[in-house]
């Protein structure tokens, strides 16, 4: 009887464990699949996450490049209007300028939407630092792409981005979420530690 039982464990452990290296091959072919929406039409054109990449670097490039007093604008022409209105609280906090918040109320007013860990609280939209020279994209991968079940639900593109200034010998690494939406690429989130 001992035998039966323990004979029957190790047929278990083996169906098992069989499965278990079976489901990775399904996902990995279920991947190479092109993904679809629910109409059954392919959810991206080909070459869109070579255009939100081309975008994203141009319009860092570009941000880096405007005047400081036109900073603010150029932020709001490269990012959706959630993100903005998160990402000024965030520079913001406990400071002594108008519409400031404390940092319990800004993490109880977004932490709905955005992981407020990753705010960037206190720090610029982008880098870290006060002061650049010449912020270069050096390095822009794309980690993921979203399939949108629905044509109201905008595509997103995540990219692990590293910005760089030779010149003040500064890195910075953020993750960056683009979307596309209405034909126009919008930055809606920038993960900063």
């Amino acid at each position: 009887m001992k035998r039966m039982i323990i004979a029957s464990l190790f047929l278990i452990t083996a169906c098992k464990e069989e499965k278990k290296e079976i489901q990775p091959q399904a996902l990995q072919e279920q991947e190479s699949i092109s993904p679809k929406t629910e109409t059954g039409i392919s959810e991206n054109k080909p070459d869109e996450s070579g255009e939100a990449k081309k975008w994203l670097e141009k319009s860092i490039e570009n941000y880096f490049k405007a005047d400081l007093g036109n900073l603010d604008k150029e932020m709001q022409k490269i990012t959706t209007k959630d993100y903005y209105d998160y990402k000024t609280d965030a520079m913001n906090v406990d400071m002594d300028v108008d519409g400031s918040l404390t940092l319990k109320e800004f993490q109880n007013k977004w932490k709905n939407k955005f992981d407020v860990r990753k705010a960037g609280v206190n720090i610029g939209f982008l880098i870290s630092g006060q002061d650049w020279e010449e912020i270069k994209v050096s390095k822009c991968e794309q980690v993921l792409k979203s399939v949108p079940l629905s044509e109201s639900e905008p595509a997103v593109f995540i990219f692990d981005v590293i910005l760089s200034d030779e010149k003040l010998k500064s890195q910075y690494p953020v993750e960056i979420e683009v979307i596309k939406q209405n034909d126009s690429f919008l930055i809606a989130n920038v993960s900063q530690e």
